[in-house]
């Protein structure tokens, strides 16, 4: 779902630019506002843990892959606001410095990840989970069930932003300018790919991790714990040694994504689309290099044995997104105090 730079037209990208920033703007403030204390910290690890399960491809039958989000998770455990700023912070730093997404496609990318993604997957969540107690069965389904719709709609989402590129872009002589595949087959490929292979992935992360944090009562949003279903609600405690040792499971099993054959689809390289459509279409490579200050691009390193480099970028990954999301939040933390003050 990471639609690199050069697929999507400028105009393409502006507006999901104007949709992906007020959107953000708005998140940003509750999260100054409501995430506090030991919420800080979570935050940052539930962002990291984001961008690691991102980096865990699966095989889709057909040579393509998939992979979670965590979205959703995110949205169950904190509630939707933090998930918005925790995977946009993820998304950027992973355009930024491993090419995984673009830069001018970065709005698209964050309205199809960082903001449908939560809204969709609480919006089933609260439906399925209804009034029930904050630790039963019922509310696992929920998460896992919120996890996999989500996850599906955002894939379609992206593959109508791709397929409407050829529809409304075109060269004079009536070739597409951007992506090339028309809206007949990237609808139903992305829609396959995440029905099949990425909602399920994004079904067991978030309800294994909902059962796992609702146990040790680490679940705290308005739908998630209703007083007068769960006994109250119980406060959140500070995330140590089990939050760092799942982050450090994940960093571990992070080269298992090196394992699955072929690549995502929709996100070909130049050589790959030439050898397959037989040309590159001219807007696609004018706009494919604009950022070129990736210093791990696709998580590699030169002369770097494949499975180091991919653990360095784990790691290097891992420490940047933290940092980002816990000094962005105490930040926000201040300026609301300031203003209340």
């Amino acid at each position: 779902m990471h639609i690199p730079d050069g697929y999507l037209s400028p105009a393409t990208c502006a507006a999901a630019y104007a949709v992906a920033a007020p959107c953000l703007a708005v998140a940003s403030h509750r999260v100054s506002r409501e995430v506090r204390g030991a919420a800080v910290p979570r935050l940052a690890m539930l962002s990291v843990a984001s961008f690691l399960v991102m980096m865990v491809n699966v095989p889709v039958p057909g040579g393509t892959t998939a992979h979670a989000v965590g979205a959703v998770l995110i949205a169950v455990t904190m509630g939707i606001a933090p998930a918005m700023v925790a995977v946009a912070v993820a998304l950027l730093f992973q355009a930024l410095i491993f090419a995984d997404g673009g830069v001018l496609t970065y709005g698209a990318n964050v309205v199809n990840m960082a903001i449908l993604m939560p809204l969709v997957g609480a919006g089933v969540y609260r439906l399925v989970a209804g009034a029930s107690a904050l630790t039963s069965r019922r509310r696992v389904v929920a998460a896992a069930l919120g996890g996999y719709v989500a996850s599906v709609v955002s894939g379609v989402a992206t593959g109508v932003e791709l397929g409407l590129q050829p529809l409304l872009f075109t060269a004079a002589d009536g070739t597409p300018l951007y992506n090339p595949v028309p809206l007949a087959a990237t609808v139903p490929a992305m829609g396959f790919i995440h029905a099949v292979v990425g909602g399920p992935a994004e079904a067991v992360v978030t309800g294994a991790a909902f059962a796992a944090l609702a146990r040790r009562g680490e679940v705290r949003t308005p739908a998630a714990a209703p007083a007068q279903a769960s006994g109250g609600v119980r406060v959140l405690r500070h995330p140590g040694r089990v939050a760092l040792g799942v982050l450090a499971a994940l960093i571990a099993i992070a080269p298992l994504g090196l394992l699955a054959p072929g690549g995502a689809y929709g996100e070909w390289s130049t050589e790959e689309l030439a050898a397959e459509h037989g040309f590159v279409p001219r807007g696609l490579a004018a706009l494919a290099s604009v950022w070129q200050h990736t210093p791990l691009p696709d998580y590699g390193l030169h002369g770097v044995n494949p499975v180091v480099a991919y653990w360095l970028s784990a790691v290097v990954g891992a420490a940047v997104i933290a940092a980002a999301v816990y000094g962005l939040a105490r930040l926000g933390n201040a300026w609301a105090a300031r203003r209340a003050g």
